[in-house]
């Protein structure tokens, strides 16, 4: 069974590189990212607070595969919050279970903590970046194709906070695996990404 786990920043392309290579291998994908956002719907939803953790573990522990399929769980807001709800180690253990069992069967796992925390001995790891000025191009894109109005440079700043809460959280810290292989896509095509990620996934798996 066949692991690849893909690491990195926020709207670095991680997730439609987890797509992909699950589409080539012939793989089953996960955006774990989505059971955080998931997370913070329920929390929101209910009238609760992501920046209490009773409210995000609780949240967690209900959360099923079925949760995932909401579109919703794309738009700012809802990304925001499931990066506050995201910091409670309580929230993290209630998830690591689905995690850890979607793993198990094999397939593409995505996130901040896949390569050191979730699969550490997956088959590949993968950590993907972007400078920050292109991941706010691109997440700026995303968000008005969803109909959200504000600018390139709200992004920006929207995303260098989220950057600082996520490698700097006590729980599961956003960082590179020490094996992991390193993946720039900076001025990068999504055909180009996806090669690149094949050559260095090819390099292991085919031997």
């Amino acid at each position: 069974m066949t692991v690849i786990a893909i690491d990195g920043t926020f709207a670095s392309g991680k997730g439609t590189l987890g797509k992909g290579l699950a589409a080539h291998y012939g793989l089953p994908y996960l955006d774990t990212g989505k059971l955080y956002r998931a997370t913070a719907k329920r929390v929101l939803d209910a009238g609760g607070d992501v920046s209490n953790s009773s409210d995000g573990t609780n949240a967690a522990k209900r959360i099923s595969a079925k949760d995932l399929a909401d579109p919703i769980l794309k738009s700012g807001p809802i990304g925001a919050a499931a990066s506050k709800v995201s910091v409670h180690p309580d929230v993290r253990a209630a998830l690591f279970k689905f995690q850890r069992d979607f793993a198990a069967k094999g397939g593409v796992l995505d996130g901040r903590d896949i390569g050191t925390v979730i699969c550490p001995d997956a088959d590949v790891k993968l950590y993907v970046t972007a400078s920050p000025e292109e991941r706010a191009r691109r997440r700026h894109a995303e968000l008005t194709g969803y109909g959200e109005t504000l600018s390139v440079a709200d992004v920006l700043a929207q995303l260098k906070e989220r950057d600082t809460r996520d490698s700097t959280r006590a729980a599961a810290p956003l960082k590179p695996a020490e094996d992991a292989h390193l993946l720039d896509t900076t001025g990068m095509s999504i055909a180009e990404v996806l090669k690149a990620a094949i050559e260095m996934c090819d390099a292991i798996l085919v031997r």
